[in-house]
């Protein structure tokens, strides 16, 4: 499906996969793990898959610069800012506050080392609507949503489940019971959902909330579903409305942990165990979450083959060559580094 709609060539694909058989309290398990840390030479996690859609009508519409949000940690933010910059794009990320973790100097070090232009977002609506003039009126902007979540981003991983759909096929691996993944904006968990869906494969995703409710929550989700498959049903008309009662996804709000990039003593246990146990070098604001919602169903003998799917980048950040045009970090987000 994906495949009829253009779409920049960014990602390294299909992503590998593996299991591990582990020494459970409940007994021998197989989990298997979607490597998608291995999705972009430049920067791998789950971005990679939406942008390559998501960048597509920049081309077509001859933008010179490429604008989106997300808080100032955002993985989505980065990797935007890493693929533009590779395709000739000028970027800009509108970034807000998040609670202090680690990656977060890293993030934007990186976002000015790369020439990315960073805006302090947030405030009452009349201001946000001031900062997005200021920044953006007459200077040729192609806009992606936070997070890559627009239904063309979405089609990335309506190919990722196609493709996890093939390697079960080949006998890659076996038919896992249940798929967990983060899910901040929802984009990659629903067109996982719509791609197992199409392929016929019974697994459910148990997409892990890792952001609020107000932006990640059933009603909205469905929303996207169903407006990702109606513009399928534009590109093929054998995609119905009916494929719709045929996704298979939970939203998992019970591992939200205070916050969105906070973290407790079941997050940080399971990015251990991921480490020590799977060969896994997750975080605590994505990937260790959905990771504590595997480990605790585990405990519970509630799925005989869980699979993992990585949506954290393993990729060392380039380091640009020469000099960039790069911004200055707002004064506001000094406290980061």
């Amino acid at each position: 499906m994906g495949q009829r709609l253009r779409r920049e060539s960014l990602a390294t694909l299909p992503t590998p996969v593996r299991s591990v058989e582990l020494n459970h309290a409940t007994g021998d398990k197989i989990v298997s793990i979607k490597c998608d840390d291995l999705s972009g030479g430049v920067y791998g996690g789950n971005k990679v898959r939406k942008l390559e859609y998501a960048l597509w009508p920049a081309r077509q519409r001859k933008k010179l610069n490429i604008a989106t949000f997300g808080a100032v940690g955002s993985n989505h933010a980065l990797a935007t800012a890493l693929y533009a910059r590779s395709l000739g794009y000028g970027c800009t990320c509108f970034l807000s506050h998040q609670a202090a973790s680690p990656g977060i100097a890293r993030t934007l070090n990186a976002l000015l080392a790369n020439g990315a232009e960073i805006v302090r977002f947030g405030g009452a609506y009349s201001k946000r609507v001031q900062i997005l003039r200021e920044h953006l009126w007459n200077r040729n902007f192609w806009i992606i949503p936070a997070g890559g979540s627009s239904w063309l981003g979405t089609m990335g991983f309506v190919n990722a489940g196609l493709e996890l759909a093939a390697q079960i096929e080949s006998g890659d691996l076996l038919l896992p019971d249940r798929i967990y993944m983060a899910t901040g904006t929802m984009g990659s968990a629903a067109g996982l959902a719509i791609g197992l869906a199409i392929a016929g494969l019974p697994c459910r995703v148990e997409a892990v909330r890792v952001s609020a409710t107000s932006i990640c929550n059933e009603r909205r989700l469905r929303k996207l579903i169903a407006t990702t498959i109606a513009m399928m049903y534009r590109l093929d008309a054998s995609i119905t409305s009916e494929l719709q009662q045929q996704v298979n996804i939970r939203l998992r709000h019970s591992f939200y942990a205070d916050g969105y990039a906070r973290s407790n003593r079941e997050t940080d246990d399971a990015v251990k165990f991921a480490n020590d146990e799977l060969g896994l070098a997750l975080e605590t604001t994505y990937t260790g979450k959905a990771m504590a919602a595997l480990l605790r169903d585990l405990s519970k003998n509630r799925d005989q083959r869980p699979m993992f799917w990585n949506t954290y980048n393993s990729a060392p950040l380039p380091v640009p060559d020469g000099s960039l045009p790069g911004g200055r970090l707002p004064e506001e987000f000094q406290k980061y580094l």
